[in-house]
């Protein structure tokens, strides 16, 4: 039996306070908001009882922030693709942001076991003076259990409509890819952090975005698998590859809260969830 669940977020910020609403079908839930900083962060975890995808499966995430208010969102644990017998488990998530709003879109990895057919796609609109700080982390098998991804097929969809598109196709087949020189090399765990703004970033935000995060790159374990670039005005990107995604997501965690300071302003802090 496939499940298919929807959750629909709206963030609203009112008398100095942001709120969040929101409404599901299925096994798709959010916990109490919570706000370890101020009023005007709200943090919320997003959880999914049964634990995995399997094929046929579908997650629906709707996230809408209104003007001024500020969500940060994440997960307890990793999205699991499980194998399939020949239908595709999608997640499909879609944040709209309005003028001047604020969004942390923080899910912790999306994890590809061997024989999996699975779908991730993550479309962010933006509305002018609107910004979104997100990743997006990948794990290919489970190599600490000695179970490689060997069979099975992974879809990746990263879009900002008419400014920014990614797109990946990884095979288990496709050895070119996973192995070679110019692919993979070898690493399993793929992972990308980005900065969305509605209206074309300033040079000067631009190159602070840029040369905050590669001093700390410069300093990790991972820095030859790492690389930051602003593919548009309005994005800015670092890319890791690492064997597992322990040390990936150390860097992306200490990365984020650069970004978090130095363009915004705001003290460094981590969802709680992280560390339970």
């Amino acid at each position: 039996m496939s499940w298919h669940a929807h959750l629909s977020i709206d963030y609203a910020l009112e008398t100095g306070r942001t709120l969040a609403r929101h409404q599901h079908t299925g096994p798709l839930r959010v916990l109490q908001s919570l706000y370890p900083e101020e009023d005007a962060i709200c943090h919320n975890v997003l959880v999914h009882p049964p634990g995995g995808l399997v094929g046929g499966d579908r997650l629906d995430i709707r996230v809408r922030a209104g003007s001024g208010a500020h969500g940060v969102i994440t997960t307890p644990g990793a999205t699991r693709f499980y194998r399939s017998d020949g239908a595709t488990a999608t997640q499909n998530s879609h944040l709209t942001l309005e003028p001047d709003a604020r969004m942390e879109w923080l899910p912790l990895e999306a994890l590809c076991y061997s024989g999996c057919l699975a779908e991730n796609r993550l479309t962010l609109d933006l509305a002018p003076g609107a910004e979104l700080l997100g990743w997006d982390v990948t794990a290919l098998g489970l190599p600490h259990a000695d179970q490689p991804f060997v069979q099975g097929q992974f879809q990746q969809h990263i879009e900002v409509p008419g400014v920014w598109l990614e797109r990946g196709n990884i095979a288990a087949s496709d050895t070119r890819l996973l192995d070679g020189p110019t692919g993979l090399a070898g690493q399993r765990c793929l992972a990308s952090l980005f900065f969305v703004a509605g209206t074309p970033l300033t040079r000067t935000r631009r190159e602070l975005a840029l040369d905050s995060v590669r001093e700390l790159i410069a300093q990790h374990a991972l820095a030859p698998t790492c690389g930051a670039t602003s593919p548009h005005p309005q994005v800015v990107v670092v890319r890791v590859m690492a064997p597992v995604v322990e040390p990936a997501m150390d860097l992306l965690r200490s990365l984020r809260n650069v970004w978090r300071t130095a363009l915004w302003g705001i003290a460094p802090s981590n969802p709680r969830i992280w560390s339970m």
